[in-house]
């Protein structure tokens, strides 16, 4: 069992620690549920919003500034830290921790700071935009997310912060709600994703399995001990997760398209940080990679397809912001050929140098855009010479409609699918009303104080099939109930007071129904399961 090396002096930090995702994810929760309950919209809900976020984003990054000092001071980081358990079932536990090694600490110092400046500079660019508080609620959520994957000791909570992220990148996508190539490009993202995270919860099942423990040290150690065959299962479902997150070849058509968001949140998602996720999880697994020659093969030929591929597509662009993004997809098929080659700590620092260079080019790309006074520069000679080629990187060598038809399209034609069985099926199978003219007991009292009524009074609907005339029954006794027994016994205090729950209960009902509450409520519910 491996032994944790945090030192004692770390102490006094220690119960600030968890805050440093959890302040990020706090400052999202607030700015959605405000916004709900109108606390924090107009101009003066722009300010409020951003400073909450900016706090949020400072207050991590002082926290972490603090740990970095300390571990400078004595010589050593903090190492792996326990905070309790999260599930236990039986011999396995799955446990709540972050892993502050010199990998760890570094990459979380890195993405706060890069996260705050980013959140900074949001503050201007989206200024008087219909989405400010929307956009600042799924940035805050990113922070978190990826905090949660840099720090997580373990790769449960690890997939959590994964999941955070992903959320928070097909909310930004498809920011602009009322355009449907936002829309469908937050689609692409999602789905192709899920693939990734498919790999991801592979490999958790499997460490589970062989090692019975999913703590980071606990995966590096227990694979010394596995086949060969072993440790490539289980290296396979986490190389996936790495392959699509980092959106290398075949999986690299969903980053162009992300580009589809706000500018500061392509800096910060696909320029410096998400984007690089895949690349730190071949870094904090170097063991279980190093354990299969053949692993390592498979990395070399993935990093060196995207190499070439983002080469290509960068010659034949003809913006800034498309140009930075092939540009950034060539830099991390090289980091992945680094990882490949077992030069891990040299890929280490190429994306700390990337994620910073990358991030200040693409936050500056509006201005450029500005100050172009000539057209774009053309493609090279000896690619234009070589038509077949020239046409290719054009077409981007025909992934993307590759990847709609295998992912994209299945992926909407079943969701039309369910949609239509929904109504020949089980619409029909729970009976539902042929006709909705229903009116309540209350409905008939408000009559009697000379309110209209409807012409069916006392009509409860009629139901279809076996279980709508079973329902339909129900409803008839419920009314008599209500009628004869509960208005009569309350009077008309009961009824005003009925009246005020109503009038509450159908707002919040407005509110939930609307697109952005009903993801906050699956997100939250995916919280819980988790």
């Amino acid at each position: 069992m491996y032994e944790l090396a945090h030192s004692p002096l770390f102490a006094p930090l220690h119960g600030l620690i968890p805050m440093i995702p959890v302040l990020p994810l706090l400052a999202a929760v607030w700015i959605a549920l405000s916004y709900t309950f109108e606390g924090n919209r107009g101009e003066f809900g722009e300010r409020l919003t951003a400073r909450v976020a900016l706090l949020a984003g400072a207050l991590s990054l002082i926290i972490l500034l603090l740990v970095d000092l300390l571990a400078l001071l004595i010589g050593e980081a903090p190492g792996q830290i326990r905070f309790g358990e999260w599930l236990s079932s039986g011999d396995y536990h799955i446990r709540i921790s972050f892993t502050l090694d010199a990998l760890g600490l570094s990459m979380a110092t890195l993405v706060a700071t890069i996260s705050l400046i980013t959140l900074r500079f949001s503050v201007n660019y989206l200024h008087r935009e219909a989405g400010f508080q929307r956009f600042f609620m799924a940035l805050c959520l990113f922070m978190a997310g990826m905090l949660l994957i840099v720090m997580a000791g373990s790769a449960a909570l690890a997939f959590v912060g994964w999941e955070l992220a992903g959320v928070a990148s097909y909310l930004l996508i498809g920011y602009a709600l009322d355009r449907p190539t936002a829309t469908t490009n937050a689609t692409r993202a999602f789905v192709t994703n899920r693939i990734g995270d498919a790999g991801f919860v592979l490999a958790l099942f499997l460490a589970l399995f062989w090692i019975g423990d999913l703590e980071w040290p606990a995966i590096t150690d227990g694979v010394t001990g596995m086949s060969s065959l072993s440790a490539g299962l289980l290296g396979s479902g986490f190389l996936l997760a790495a392959l699509v997150k980092s959106a290398q070849v075949p999986f690299s058509p969903w980053i162009s398209r992300a580009l589809e968001g706000p500018t500061p949140s392509s800096a910060v998602f696909y320029g410096s940080l998400m984007v690089h996720a895949g690349v730190y999880l071949l870094i904090r697994l170097q063991p279980v990679f190093e354990q299969t020659p053949l692993m390592m093969v498979v990395i070399l030929l993935f990093g060196l397809l995207t190499v070439a591929y983002g080469y290509l597509c960068t010659l034949v662009q003809t913006d800034v912001k498309s140009t930075l993004m092939f540009s950034t997809t060539a830099q991390v098929g090289l980091m992945f050929v680094e990882c490949g080659l077992g030069l891990f700590e040299l890929a280490a620092w190429h994306l700390a140098i990337h994620a910073i260079w990358r991030a200040y080019q693409f936050l500056l790309s509006p201005a450029h855009m500005h100050l172009m006074s000539r057209p774009t520069r053309a493609a090279p000679a000896w690619l234009r010479k070589r038509r077949w080629l020239f046409t290719a990187a054009i077409n981007r060598f025909w992934l993307d409609p590759v990847s709609d038809w295998l992912l994209t399209h299945p992926t909407q034609q079943l969701a039309r699918d369910t949609q239509e069985f929904d109504d020949r099926v089980i619409v029909p199978l729970v009976g539902m009303p042929a006709r909705a003219n229903a009116i309540s007991s209350l409905a008939q009292w408000q009559g009697r104080k000379g309110q209209p009524l409807p012409s069916s009074e006392g009509d409860v609907g009629q139901g279809m099939g076996l279980v709508g005339k079973l329902m339909e029954g129900i409803a008839s006794m419920l009314h008599w109930f209500e009628e004869h027994l509960v208005l009569k016994g309350g009077g008309e205090g009961l009824i005003n007071l009925i009246e005020r729950l109503g009038s509450r209960l159908l707002r919040i009902e407005e509110l939930l129904a609307q697109p952005r509450y009903l993801l906050l409520l699956i997100m939250a519910t995916f919280a819980v399961i988790l």
